[in-house]
C-alpha cells in the first residue's frame, strides 16, 4: 500500500511540475493564438504605437502609481486592450514632455540669436508643461474613442444575438455569430468573451460575458439590461416567453438609445456655445485689432517674428483648444448608430479608393488621390512663392515708391530709413502679393479636400446603392419570409420577391441570387456569399449579409424556422430605421448649425476681417514711410515722436496665410465634429464630408478675401493719394 501511495504521489508530483497545479487559478493575463493574431489584424495602429511607447518609457523610467490615479488608468487601459501598465502611462507623460523640451530648447537658440527674443522659449516650455497632463489623459480619450465606437454598434449586437438565439438556443454560438458580423473594436470584445472561456480564464461563457458586461454599468446599462434579457431567454421553457424575453431585449437597447440621445442632445446647447465663441467668434473678431497691435509693437521687430507669434496663437494654440473642446464634447456621446467603413469588412473593395481611369472597355487603371492633391499642392505653393523668387533674382523690381499706387510686390523701405538700400527693403505689401497669398490656403484646404472627395467618392457611390437596398430590405424580406412560409423552395420563393419588387434595389438583389440558382446551378449559400458572383459581394452590407447568413441557417433546420426568422429581422430592421430617423431628428439643429458655419459663416466672416485688416495694414505702412520722409527734410521737425508710435506693420501676404489656414483649420475640426455628433464613429462619411466642407470652405474664403481685398485696397490708394 506505501508502494503504491508513493508511486501515486511521484506520478502526481511529476504532472504539477510539468502542466502545474490543477488546483491553481488560470492566470489572468491567459489567452490564445487566434486571439492574439485577431488583435493583431483588427487592432488600430495607433494604439499599438502608443502601447510600445509606454513599455518603453517604463523600461527606462519606471515611476510607480498607487490609488485612485492606478484604478483609473487601469480601467482605460483594460477598455480599449492596451497591454501596458499606468507606470508606462505616468513614465511616457514625463519622458515625453522632457525631451520635447529639450530638443525645443536646442532649436529655438537659433531663433533666439536671430530675433533676440524668449518667445519661442516660453512657448516651448508652456506647451511641454501642458504635455504632462495632456499625455496622462491619453488613455482616457483612447478609451473613450474605443468607448464610442462600441457604443454605436451596440444596437447591431444585440440585433444579430436576437436574430440568432430566436432560432438556435445557444449564447456561445450567437456571440460567435455576432462578432463574426460586427466590425472591430466590438467584434474584438465578443471573440475575447470566446477566448477567455476557451482558455478557461472563466468557467463559463456566461461569467466571461458578466465579466465584460461588468465594465458597461456605468456608462450603458441599456446594454447590459438587454444582454441580460438574452441570456435569461436561456431558462424559459416555454418558446413563446423566450422569444417574448429576446423581443424584450431589442425594444430595451432601441428605447434607450432613443433616451440618452435625447439628453445628449439637449447637453449639447452650452458646450456648443462655448465652443462657438471661443473657436470661432471670439478668435476672428480679435483679427480687426491684431494689425493695430501689430504695427505698434513691431517698429524694431522683423516682419517674419511677429507673423511667427501670430501664427503660433491661431494655428496652433487655438486649433488645439478648438480640438480638445470637440474631442470632449464628443467623449460623452451615448450610443448610436455607426456606419462601418466598407472597405474594412471588404478588402476587395479597396480599390474602388483609387481614381479610376478607364483605358478601354475592359481596361482601367487606379491611381492614388494623393498623386492629385501632391501635384495641386506643389503647383500652387511655387505660384505663392513668386513673390519672394521675384525679389530674390532682382531686389530692384518694383519698390514701393509711396505714391499710393497699387503695387504688386509692394517691398517697402522700414520706418526711419527712407532711402534704404534695395537689400533692405521688407515685404511684400503690394496687392498681388496678397492675392497670390490665397494660394497657399488653396493648396492646403482644396489639395486636402481633393484627397477626401477622391478617396472616397466611389465607395460612397456603393454604399448610397446599398443604403437604398437596406431601406427596402425590410419589406423584401416579409414577402420572402411568406413565400417561405407557404413552403416554396428558396429558389422559387426568390424568383416570386424579385418579380414584385422589379425595378427597385431589392429586385436586383434576389433577381441575382436567382439566376445563381438556375443558370449557374449554385446552392443558396453560393449564390449569396460567392466571392465572384454571389448577390451580396454585389451589395455589401452588413444587414443585408447577416440576414442572409441567417437564412441560409436557418433554412438547415426547415422552411418554416427560415421564415419566422426572416419575418422577425424584418421586423427589426424596420425598428431599427425608425429609430435612427429619430435621432436624425434629434440633432438635426445642432448639425445643421456646424455645417453652416463650416460652409459659410466662418469663411464668409474671415474674408472680409482680411480684407478689411488688408487695408489698415496698407494704410498704416505707407503712413508710416511717408512721416518718415517727412521728418527727413527740413522743416519737418517735432513730429519725430509720432513717427516712433508706428511700426511696420505685418505684410497681408503673411497675415491672410495665417488666417486662411485657421479657417482650413476650423473647417476640418468642426466637420469632423458634426459628422461624430450625427453618425458617431463614420470613417467613410467623415472623409466624404470633408472633401466637400474643405473645398467649399476654402474656395468661398479666398472669393471673399481676394473681392474685399481688391475693393479696400483700391479704396485705400485712393485715399492715400487725396492726402499726399
Amino acid at each position: 500500500m506505501d508502494d503504491y501511495q508513493n508511486l501515486v504521489s511521484k506520478y502526481k508530483n511529476k504532472i504539477a511540475t510539468e502542466f502545474g497545479d490543477a488546483s491553481d487559478p488560470v492566470p489572468s493575463n491567459a489567452t490564445s493564438v487566434e486571439y492574439g493574431q485577431f488583435k493583431k489584424e483588427l487592432y488600430p495602429e495607433s494604439f499599438s504605437r502608443y502601447e510600445k511607447m509606454c513599455n518603453l518609457a517604463e523600461k527606462y523610467l519606471p515611476i510607480p502609481v498607487e490609488g485612485k490615479q492606478k484604478e483609473q488608468l487601469t480601467k482605460d487601459l483594460d477598455m480599449c486592450h492596451l497591454s501596458c501598465t499606468p507606470s508606462g502611462v505616468i513614465s511616457l507623460s514625463l519622458l515625453a514632455p522632457i525631451i520635447f523640451i529639450f530638443t525645443g530648447i536646442l532649436l529655438t537658440s537659433f531663433l533666439y540669436v536671430l530675433t533676440n527674443s524668449i518667445f519661442y522659449f516660453m512657448f516651448v516650455i508652456l506647451v511641454g508643461l501642458i504635455m504632462i497632463p495632456a499625455f496622462q489623459k491619453i488613455p482616457s480619450f483612447m478609451a473613450n474613442s474605443w468607448r464610442m465606437k462600441a457604443s454605436n454598434q451596440m444596437v447591431q449586437s444585440i440585433f444579430y444575438l436576437v436574430t440568432f438565439m430566436r432560432h438556435t438556443s445557444n449564447l456561445e454560438r450567437a456571440i460567435g455569430f455576432a462578432s463574426e458580423h460586427l466590425g472591430p473594436p466590438l467584434s474584438l470584445d465578443f471573440r475575447k468573451i470566446i477566448w477567455d472561456a476557451e482558455t478557461e480564464k472563466y468557467p463559463s461563457i456566461r461569467e466571461s460575458a458578466e465579466a465584460y458586461l461588468i465594465t458597461w454599468r456605468e456608462w450603458n446599462g441599456d446594454f447590459v439590461e438587454a444582454f441580460h434579457l438574452i441570456e435569461g431567454s436561456l431558462y424559459e421553457p416555454s418558446e413563446d416567453r423566450r422569444l417574448a424575453l429576446l423581443d424584450k431585449s431589442l425594444d430595451v437597447i432601441l428605447d434607450g438609445t432613443f433616451e440618452h440621445m435625447l439628453q445628449y442632445a439637449h447637453s449639447l446647447k452650452s458646450p456648443m456655445t462655448i465652443l462657438n465663441m471661443l473657436g470661432i467668434i471670439l478668435p476672428i473678431l480679435g483679427l480687426v485689432i491684431l494689425p493695430l497691435v501689430v504695427s505698434f509693437m513691431s517698429k524694431d521687430a522683423n516682419t517674419l517674428v511677429m507673423a511667427s507669434y501670430i501664427s503660433a496663437l491661431y494655428n496652433f494654440t487655438l486649433p488645439a483648444t478648438v480640438y480638445y473642446l470637440g474631442r470632449t464634447i464628443l467623449s460623452k456621446r451615448p450610443a448610436g448608430y455607426g456606419q462601418e467603413d466598407l472597405t474594412k469588412r471588404y478588402p476587395s473593395l479597396a480599390r474602388l479608393q483609387n481614381v479610376i481611369i478607364p483605358l478601354g472597355k475592359k481596361v482601367n487603371v487606379a491611381l492614388n488621390p494623393m498623386y492629385f492633391s501632391v501635384t495641386l499642392f506643389a503647383f500652387c505653393m511655387i505660384l505663392a512663392a513668386s513673390p519672394f523668387l521675384l525679389h530674390t533674382i532682382d531686389n530692384t523690381f518694383e519698390i514701393e515708391n509711396r505714391d499710393g499706387s497699387i503695387q504688386f510686390l509692394g517691398y517697402v523701405c522700414p520706418p526711419g530709413l527712407p532711402d534704404c538700400l534695395p537689400e533692405e527693403t521688407v515685404g511684400p505689401f503690394g496687392l498681388g502679393s496678397s492675392l497670390l497669398s490665397l494660394l497657399i490656403v488653396i493648396a492646403i484646404g482644396v489639395s486636402a479636400g481633393l484627397f477626401f472627395k477622391l478617396r472616397s467618392s466611389n465607395v460612397i457611390e456603393l454604399r448610397k446603392n446599398t443604403k437604398k437596398l437596406e431601406k427596402e430590405f425590410s419589406s423584401a424580406l416579409f414577402q420572402l419570409g411568406n413565400r417561405l412560409g407557404d413552403g416554396l423552395p428558396a429558389e422559387i420563393a426568390f424568383s416570386k420577391v424579385a418579380a414584385n419588387m422589379e425595378g427597385s434595389t431589392s429586385g436586383d438583389f434576389f433577381t441575382i441570387a436567382e439566376q445563381n440558382m438556375l443558370r449557374l446551378g449554385m446552392g443558396l449559400e453560393q449564390a449569396l456569399f460567392d466571392p465572384e458572383v454571389g448577390a451580396v459581394r454585389q451589395f455589401p452590407s452588413e444587414v443585408v449579409e447577416s440576414s442572409m447568413k441567417v437564412l441560409t441557417e436557418s433554412s438547415k433546420r426547415g422552411p418554416n424556422i427560415a421564415a419566422q426568422a426572416l419575418l422577425s429581422m424584418s421586423r427589426y430592421i424596420k425598428e431599427i430605421h425608425r429609430v435612427e430617423e429619430r435621432l436624425k431628428d434629434l440633432m438635426a439643429e445642432i448639425v445643421g448649425s456646424m455645417k453652416g458655419q463650416v460652409a459659410f459663416l466662418t469663411p464668409a466672416i474671415a474674408g472680409i476681417v482680411v480684407g478689411i485688416t488688408s487695408m489698415i495694414s496698407t494704410v498704416l505702412t505707407r503712413l508710416s514711410g511717408q512721416l518718415s520722409e517727412l521728418t527727413s527734410g527740413s522743416g519737418a521737425t517735432g513730429m519725430g515722436g509720432m513717427v516712433d508710435i508706428f511700426g511696420i506693420g505685418i505684410p497681408t501676404f503673411y497675415f491672410q496665410a495665417i488666417v486662411g489656414i485657421y479657417v482650413v483649420q476650423l473647417a476640418y475640426i468642426l466637420t469632423v465634429l458634426a459628422n461624430g455628433i450625427e453618425n458617431g464613429v463614420d470613417i467613410l462619411g467623415e472623409r466624404e464630408a470633408l472633401g466637400k466642407a474643405l473645398i467649399r470652405s476654402t474656395l468661398l474664403y479666398c472669393f471673399i478675401a481676394g473681392l474685399v481685398m481688391t475693393m479696400f485696397n483700391v479704396f485705400a490708394s485712393s485715399i492715400m493719394k487725396g492726402m499726399f
